[in-house]
């Protein structure tokens, strides 16, 4: 079995079978000629299955011990589709900091067709037993979260899921499989923002979904065809070739947001850092046991919340924008950007609070980057 270095180079289709192209080559077609009336080809029409996209779900599947891949137009899509396996009475356990577009696709859109949830801080064990219901069918949870970097068990949390009859949907964009597989730990279906890592580049907007069941496969399949919120072609190909570097790219953020985690640790104007990484992290320790590092993202507190809005308009290396993993340094403030559409109470409740600084920690070389976190920090008097 090869290593994952090896994987994302030469994991599922990585050449094309026609003409020996080492890039698979982008099928920019809406439709295909079919050989005789009711005898279709293996492509009929590119919502319901394309080349260049298929390379792509391969891949994915591969690298995450999935048995299909699906590829979607957006992260949230790929939510989207893989909540539509649930219908009107359903309940969900959803992990209470999640990512805001999650939790307003869930409590905006999806609470109409008549599914519940309930949110539930995850790295409480006897939290999550209460939780569950008699109509209970899934536990829905990132980790690392988002933006709070909680680290939680996959393995404890997918035992307590099956001892109740319901399916661990894991969002595992912080990591990717580069750094963590879940359905190896007993997820049965892994999501992605590729947007995120994945493509690496921020010049492309895609979510991916696996599973190692051969019946959520053929669920989330209909789904996928049905919804039609699919990736084109043009957009697959930008993430397979992400892909290809993302083993050197992981192994560079991670390294990096080490070191500007324990800087931000031993400043006396940060009030508190979170990071995987730190031995003072409450989940250091799951970390260390199903993670392969630590990645390269990290939140942190300001001890003067009123420095906030300064201290991110002034660093030059830092970009102030929304999303990540990209291989540029990018800083926000979830409780304005990313996580507004969590209702105020809802966050602070969470641990969200309107002071609390997201960095996507990027590859450029690590003493610039420190660098420019110290200068903004003499800048604003902190």
């Amino acid at each position: 079995m090869a290593n994952l270095k090896t994987k994302v180079i030469h994991g599922g289709i990585s050449t094309d079978s026609t003409t020996g192209a080492v890039s698979v080559p982008i099928y920019q077609t809406s439709t295909y000629k079919q050989n005789a009336l009711g005898q279709p080809k293996e492509y009929e029409y590119s919502r319901s299955g394309n080349p260049t996209r298929h390379a792509l779900e391969t891949l994915i599947a591969e690298l995450e011990g999935g048995v299909k891949g699906f590829a979607f137009s957006s992260g949230l899509a790929g939510i989207h589709a893989v909540l539509s396996m649930f219908s009107a009475g359903d309940h969900l356990i959803l992990a209470d900091d999640v990512y805001g577009g999650t939790f307003r696709l869930l409590d905006k859109v999806l609470v109409r067709s008549g599914i519940t949830y309930d949110l539930i801080d995850l790295s409480v064990p006897a939290s999550l037993e209460a939780a569950f219901k008699p109509e209970t069918k899934a536990v829905y949870f990132e980790t690392p979260s988002n933006p709070l970097l909680k680290v939680l068990d996959i393995k404890e949390i997918a035992r307590i899921a099956k001892a109740h009859h319901s399916l661990t949907l894991v969002d595992n964009t912080f990591a990717t499989p580069y750094l963590q597989r879940p359905l190896e730990l007993g997820a049965d279906v892994v999501l992605h923002s590729a947007t995120k890592y994945l493509g690496g580049h921020s010049d492309v907007v895609a979510g991916l979904v696996t599973t190692n069941s051969e019946n959520l496969a053929e669920k989330i399949g209909f789904l996928q065809n049905s919804i039609g919120a699919v990736l084109g072609p043009q957009d697959s190909w930008l993430i397979q070739r992400g892909i290809k570097t993302l083993a050197l790219r992981m192994d560079a953020h991670s390294k990096s947001a080490e070191k500007v985690a324990k800087f931000l640790e031993e400043s006396e104007a940060v009030a508190k850092v979170y990071y995987p990484g730190l031995p003072s992290h409450k989940g250091y320790e799951i970390a260390q046991s199903q993670m392969d590092a630590f990645g390269g993202m990290l939140s942190f507190e300001l001890v003067d919340e009123s420095k906030v809005k300064p201290f991110v308009e002034s660093l030059h290396y830092f970009t102030l924008a929304e999303s990540l993993g990209g291989v540029e340094s990018l800083i926000e403030v979830p409780a304005i950007m990313t996580h507004a559409s969590i209702p105020k109470e809802v966050r602070e409740l969470a641990g969200i609070r309107d002071g609390l600084i997201r960095v996507s920690v990027g590859i450029e070389d690590i003493d610039d980057l420190v660098g420019d976190l110290n200068r903004a920090i003499h800048l604003i008097g902190a």
